[in-house]
């Protein structure tokens, strides 16, 4: 094989190499015949290059086939003209082969392995090494190490250290399942994997490591979908003696270079921010997609001027639910009724577009989705325009509709349950209609989270985002009083209606800790059975201190145009958390279970 040893990559020869002698290593892409000549396109991770042979070499390009593995020594030259590719880096030149070696032979391929790979998700994922070869593929794991490189480049030039936290950990409660290890040397007791290193990287804060960043292996047992999967990657960062503006700030300027670093884009210095309560209202989420307005309106002044009685039994049932929640001491939004204008030709949707609508609503809690037209001269027809046309005028001039135009309507005693269903289809909307640029990248921040949130199946408060966040400090008099009305030092950076970081300003106070464990009701032995490590570093001198934690998946994904995390991973699971390839999870010998002092219980229940 050192004979035959690569000189070059078959994505690096250029015009200017014409006459150089080289040796190339890949796998057969495409061979195509012609007589006594064979064209063959051989690649490997950087690219491919055309290779000639002649018919001198007929003997072993008779016996070639697609992913072959072959050495070839032969020299660069100039396309004709009228043969250059420019569809190819190495479209102006070819390599006339002296010599080629077969290194290794391929049987006959499950699917052929082209730009991208059009077998099905279980196939691909079973065959994953073959997939990893398609040139798509290949490009975004270049992508994801570039991007690693950068998060790494840019926070150790300014002073952050990459320190590894343990893997192996207590099982806290987090907001997902743990995935368990048991222990052999210790009969009944378990490691948990970290769903994140938020207690470790707090902890590091107090050893006096102001400024730790790590990308972190995390891991929840909890179902899979487009953007999640069972381990996952992220970008975690922790500071102390900072404000939020510092950790805002700091991101803005990491996110900016990884862009500029992986994709030669450049973002604005300053990202949007909303607050959350902002983002709900005009957007009905909390990861809004700002490529392209169509803006949540309030419609419920309309509605009280007006005898359409659904809504006004809404309205009114939201009130009454509201002043009973005031005399519990529980703080709720109460009733809403927004619009939703569709522009551009939406007044054309056909009733049954108009039904799949509704229905896709109701999967939001929405009860219906009533609408009507905008006619000419700022009438409105259809749907429910016979309960709002005398305020056609005013309605068209505060909802900026014009003729041609759609106006959706929802309406709910939980104002939530409006704006979230109504943002559902804004959303969706969005992308069947084509509204924004695909190749946009739209960034905001969303701060002031509410802190916590009921739970109205178990009837207690419970923290909207981890225990450890602190309240902001307007909040902290009245904490106890009205838990509903305190907002977090909380933000989110979300890309394109997907949340891309989430982070706080942790609390390092151990008696404001113990307050915010006692609204959610967990008692002092609790809280010091379950996080007693943490709190009691607490007690030695704890910094302020804050972070965030970047999904590096999703922003590999989004910065790739992919819209699942399964086409920037190496090696993922499918939806049902099982790799196709070495089938994991996968039975163990007696032995092991036994080493473990585990039994393991029929199952009763079969998994769909």
């Amino acid at each position: 094989m050192e004979n035959n040893k690569r000189t070059v990559t078959c994505g690096y020869l250029r015009k200017a190499d014409d006459g150089r002698s080289v040796t190339l290593n890949g796998w057969i892409h495409r061979k195509r015949d012609h007589g006594s000549v064979s064209f063959i396109n051989l690649r490997d991770r950087d690219g491919v290059t055309q290779v000639v042979a002649d018919a001198e070499l007929s003997a072993i390009t008779a016996e070639l086939r697609n992913e072959y593995c072959i050495a070839v020594e032969g020299i660069v030259r100039v396309r004709p003209e009228n043969m250059v590719n420019p569809e190819m880096p190495t479209g102006e030149i070819e390599v006339y082969a002296e010599k080629i070696i077969i290194l290794n032979r391929s049987e006959v391929l499950p699917f052929q392995i082209d730009e991208e790979t059009r077998a099905n998700e279980d196939l691909r994922l079973k065959y994953r090494y073959l997939d990893l070869r398609s040139g798509g593929m290949a490009r975004r794991i270049r992508l994801r190490s570039e991007i690693a490189f950068a998060v790494r480049e840019w926070l150790t030039t300014r002073g952050f250290l990459e320190i590894e936290t343990p893997t192996f950990i207590k099982s806290t409660p987090e907001g997902a399942r743990d995935y368990l290890v048991p222990s052999r040397l210790h009969m009944g007791r378990f490691y948990a994997l970290p769903q994140s290193p938020q207690l470790y990287k707090q902890l590091l804060m107090v050893a006096g490591f102001d400024k730790y960043f790590q990308i972190a292996r995390c891991y929840r047992d909890e179902d899979a979908r487009g953007d999640r999967q069972p381990e996952f990657t992220q970008i975690d960062i922790e500071m102390s003696f900072i404000s939020r503006e510092d950790v805002l700030t700091m991101t803005e300027g990491l996110v900016g270079y990884i862009f500029r670093k992986a994709l030669n884009v450049q973002l604005p210095k300053r990202f949007t921010r909303l607050t959350w309560e902002e983002a709900q209202e005009r957007f009905g989420t909390d990861k809004p997609d700002l490529r392209f307005g169509m803006e949540l309106r309030d419609f419920a002044p309309f509605v009280e001027k007006s005898d359409f009685s659904a809504f006004k039994d809404a309205i009114e049932e939201g009130y009454r639910a509201q002043s009973e929640a005031r005399a519990k001491g529980v703080h709720i939004a109460g009733a809403g009724v927004k619009a939703l204008v569709v522009p551009d030709g939406g007044a054309t949707f056909s009733r049954k577009r108009l039904e799949e609508l509704e229905a896709y609503a109701k999967i939001y809690k929405a009860k219906g989705l009533v609408w009507f037209k905008i006619g000419m001269e700022h009438s409105i027809e259809g749907g429910a325009s016979k309960f709002f046309a005398s305020q056609s005028a005013e309605i068209t001039s505060v909802l900026n509709a014009k003729a041609g135009d759609l106006v959706l309507l929802i309406g709910d005693a939980k104002r939530t349950v409006a704006n979230t269903a109504l943002g559902a289809i804004r959303s969706k909307l969005g992308k069947d209609l084509g509204l924004y640029d695909k190749d946009k990248f739209e960034f905001v921040w969303i701060v002031d989270f509410p802190l916590f949130k009921f739970n109205e199946e178990e009837n207690h408060w419970e923290a909207a985002h981890h225990l450890f966040s602190s309240p902001k400090e307007e909040f902290l008099g009245t904490m106890e009083k009205d838990p509903g009305a305190v907002l977090g030092e909380l933000y989110d950076l979300v890309l394109n209606g997907y949340e891309l970081a989430s982070g706080s300003i942790r609390i390092h106070d151990p008696a404001l800790q113990k307050r915010v464990f006692a609204v959610v009701g967990i008692g002092t032995e609790e809280a010091e059975q379950k996080f007693g490590f943490l709190t009691n570093a607490f007690k030695y001198g704890a910094p302020p201190h804050g972070g965030i934690a970047h999904g590096m998946d999703r922003l590999v994904m989004l910065m790739a145009g992919e819209s699942s995390i399964k086409e920037v991973i190496a090696f993922p699971k499918n939806t049902l958390a099982v790799n196709p390839m070495d089938d994991c999870p996968s039975e163990v010998e007696q032995k092991q279970l036994d080493e473990l002092y585990l039994k393991i219980k029929k199952n009763t229940h079969t998994l769909l």
